[in-house]
């Protein structure tokens, strides 16, 4: 294994320097965007009472190295991904059957189930469905291994974020790599440090194409009179990352030239309607600054609605019914979140029985399916006679495994030494809403050091987890692949020993990449 190339890596820096970069870096991110709404925990509601202030989002000092080989297989596999899960979507009646089991346990499951057939009773208004995912990947560095593997931890389908602040951070690294010799804004010397090592992200770029897409396959608008159409951002109340979506909005806005529109998910019955006397459907959206100007929307980006804490009463659950059954076309649909449930993920990675694969993708060279089985980690249900149970009961065993729910952000996976006394503390009927998958192994020898948002500098050993982008748009009664593109990438750095990942929930930092 080539640790080698991480074992003197970052540079050293000493105070003077540490100073400056830490100075540099929290500048530029004030300057370019690269920001959050703080933490409660770091700034109080009572500090901040009209949410006015941001601080820098957590973003490391340094980029990170990762393999070339595995950056290149994961951007090589994304559109083949992307017809994947919009194939697994197109076949409701295999959802259904995977889905089946957990819906007497999980009650989220459940209700996302039960949006779905209520609007097949009456009917689906819009066959045309708009995926923007993000495959996530670690390098693995198996003992016995000689070169890094491509190891997938998950494919997400609703909600796929940071695609704005992680091209900020690429431009970041690759300012600083760009710094003359003897300017004192460059890095110390070593030789990973080029810029031409730091690949060039256009995660905003495609991400936009990908909802201007589905705008202008939208065509003209369903009312009389017709109406100027718009794309609407479905938001989170106190949404600290609006940042991100803000860079994706302003690109549509401005290159696309589409009107865009935020709305809190609270908000949607309040301001959006769909008339009874059209039998097409259309969203009608009446922006709350200007009710007598009204919008026919023609797309829908969900940006929330992605976890059981989105909805807080019934009235939540009837929005997103209504989003549902309306002519908008909707990033994701139910049925395109329910594909990226972790179910889903461990069903297409058994190696026994069906060869879901083949079928999902039939006109598929065999290679190319070896290469993305070669992407998934073991992973097993808690079945009574699975081999999953025996794993994740046993001490011993259970040390190299993460327990994982249906469930998409962090904070919400069980690691190692605790998953036997968390799965016996539970009733045994619940076990089924659990996946237990493998533990990925990364570089050991990994370290870089990070800018948290409420100023702290860490340096330590880390680990990191790639994210590649893609988008389609397909109709789901076809099956008609209409638009298909990868492009731009998200990396994102933790500190060794954090087991959770994510940047919202503050337990990693976003980070860049040098390959070798």
């Amino acid at each position: 294994m080539t640790d080698s190339v991480y074992h003197d890596y970052p540079p050293t820096l000493n105070p003077a320097q540490k100073e400056f970069l830490v100075r540099t870096v929290r500048d530029w991110t004030a300057q370019n965007g690269l920001q959050v709404r703080p933490a409660p925990a770091f700034v109080s509601r009572d500090s901040d009472p009209n949410g006015v202030l941001a601080t820098n989002a957590p973003v490391t000092l340094f980029p990170s190295p990762f393999p070339r080989t595995c950056f290149e297989e994961a951007k090589a596999l994304q559109t083949l991904y992307n017809k994947l899960y919009a194939a697994i979507t197109c076949n409701e009646e295999w959802i259904g059957k995977i889905m089946e089991d957990l819906i007497d346990v999980d009650d989220f499951i459940s209700n996302l189930w039960k949006v779905h057939l209520a609007v097949q009773k009456e009917g689906y208004a819009q066959t045309l469905s708009l995926g923007l995912y993000r495959s996530d990947y670690m390098a693995h560095a198996p003992s016995d291994a000689t070169d890094f593997e491509l190891k997938q931890v998950e494919f997400n389908t609703i909600s796929s974020s940071f695609g704005g602040l992680s091209s900020c951070v690429a431009s970041l690294h690759t300012e600083l790599l760009d710094s003359p010799p003897g300017n004192p804004i460059a890095y110390p010397s070593h030789p990973l440090l080029k810029s031409d090592e730091v690949p060039e992200n256009t995660a905003v770029e495609t991400l936009s194409a990908g909802l201007a897409t589905a705008h202008a396959a939208y065509r003209a608008s369903k009312s009389q009179p017709q109406l100027p159409t718009c794309i609407l951002f479905v938001v989170q109340e106190g949404e600290r990352n609006i940042f991100d979506q803000l860079a994706l909005s302003r690109q549509i806005t401005k290159v696309h030239k589409i009107p865009v529109f935020r709305i809190l998910s609270s908000e949607i019955l309040d301001h959006t309607s769909i008339p009874s006397s059209n039998p097409s459907r259309p969203l009608i959206y009446a922006p709350p600054h200007a009710p007598s100007s009204q919008f026919e929307v023609s797309t829908v980006y969900l940006r929330a609605f992605y976890a059981p804490t989105d909805y807080k009463s019934p009235r939540d659950w009837e929005a997103r019914t209504h989003l549902e059954r309306s002519a908008a076309i909707k990033c994701p649909t139910v049925l395109n979140q329910l594909s990226g449930s972790k179910i889903i993920q461990q069903v297409l990675a058994t190696p026994t029985g069906p060869d879901h694969l083949k079928s999902f993708l039939p006109d598929t060279e065999e290679s190319l399916l070896t290469r993305l089985r070669s992407t998934f980690a073991p992973q097993y249900d808690l079945s009574l006679s699975g081999k999953g149970r025996d794993l994740a009961l046993n001490p011993s065993t259970a040390l190299n495994h993460v327990l994982k729910p249906q469930r998409e952000g962090g904070g919400n996976n069980i690691y190692k030494s605790a998953i036997p006394d968390f799965l016996n503390s539970i009733p045994e009927n619940e076990w089924k809403r659990w996946i237990l998958m493998e533990l990925i192994h990364p570089p050991a020898a990994a370290k870089n050091v990070a800018l948290r948002s409420d100023g702290e500098v860490l340096a330590s050993g880390v680990i990191s987890e790639l994210g590649i982008y893609g988008t389609i748009l397909w109709d789901q009664k076809s099956g008609n692949v209409q638009h298909n593109e990868q492009g731009g990438w998200l990396m994102r750095t933790k500190a060794e020993g954090v087991n959770e990942g994510g940047v919202a929930t503050g337990f990693s930092s976003l980070d860049s990449v040098v390959l070798f």
